[in-house]
């Protein structure tokens, strides 16, 4: 806990010279990444999972994710219906706060679950969710510097150190790169505690939805076996009432989509 304490201590210290240089302040930049990722008002959109060895598909997956941001504190509240493949359909996923469930409608019943564990291929439970990064991590500015993008494009970024300021996050460090010109999330390194590269992110096909530019596909790449891929692919953006009761973990068993 004192070791946390000082870390936060010493990224606020740095946050704080940074805006007495005139340079960028980090933790401002990871917030405007994710207003880039993440619509400003309650959400819904598809997300089809494929994962691929060798350049062969070996397994996919759909869900629909219904996203709305806590009254205080700003992180984001999601329930996940699976919609494929058939022998998955209408489970459910409930993350509220820093709990994540899994609701099987064969057995009614709830279990509590890592947002670690992997659902498909490289794609962890937390990396299908709507996370605010700022509220979970502290950013530190690494370097400024040119940085190739999913489509092989060299971008001037913001290369961004985060730093877990909770312990129940997905992962324990971030690198994360963040265009320059318009804070649109370019790619990203994710690490566990012990320090190993777990994947690397890249964040492709931008396309106006819900009111800005947001990637419409991330390509997940395995930290040791490149040539194990996940591509996560986003559609059916809408707008739409997410009622509280939906977010609420005794409901489970009684959702029924819209």
């Amino acid at each position: 806990m004192l070791k946390m304490k000082m870390m936060m201590s010493g990224l606020l210290l740095a946050s704080a010279a940074c805006m007495a240089q005139g340079t960028p302040d980090p933790q401002e930049i990871l917030a405007a990444s994710d207003a880039v990722r993440n619509p400003d008002k309650p959400f819904s959109l598809v997300t089809n999972l494929t994962e691929f060895r060798d350049g062969k598909q070996v397994g996919e997956m759909s869900l629909s994710i219904y996203a709305k941001s806590e009254p205080s504190g700003g992180q984001y509240r999601n329930l996940v219906r699976f919609i494929a493949p058939a022998r998955d359909v209408n489970k459910l996923m409930l993350k509220t706060g820093n709990d994540l469930w899994f609701f099987d409608p064969s057995s009614k019943a709830s279990i509590r679950m890592s947002p670690q564990q992997r659902l498909l291929g490289q794609a962890a439970n937390g990396d299908v969710v709507t996370v605010n990064l700022a509220k979970d991590y502290r950013a530190k500015l690494d370097a400024q510097e040119d940085v190739q993008d999913g489509d092989r494009q060299t971008r001037k970024s913001y290369k961004l150190a985060l730093a877990a300021s909770t312990p129940d996050v997905t992962y324990h460090r971030i690198e994360l790169w963040v265009d320059a010109a318009n804070k649109r999330p370019i790619k990203g390194k994710f690490y566990a505690e012990s320090g190993r590269l777990l994947k690397t992110a890249y964040y492709r096909k931008y396309e106006k939805q819900l009111g800005t530019e947001r990637a419409t596909e991330t390509v997940i790449i395995d930290g040791l076996d490149p040539k194990w891929v996940t591509v996560m692919r986003y559609s059916d953006w809408a707008w739409r009432d997410v009622p509280e009761a939906w977010l609420q973990r005794d409901y489970l068993p009684r959702f029924k989509p819209e």
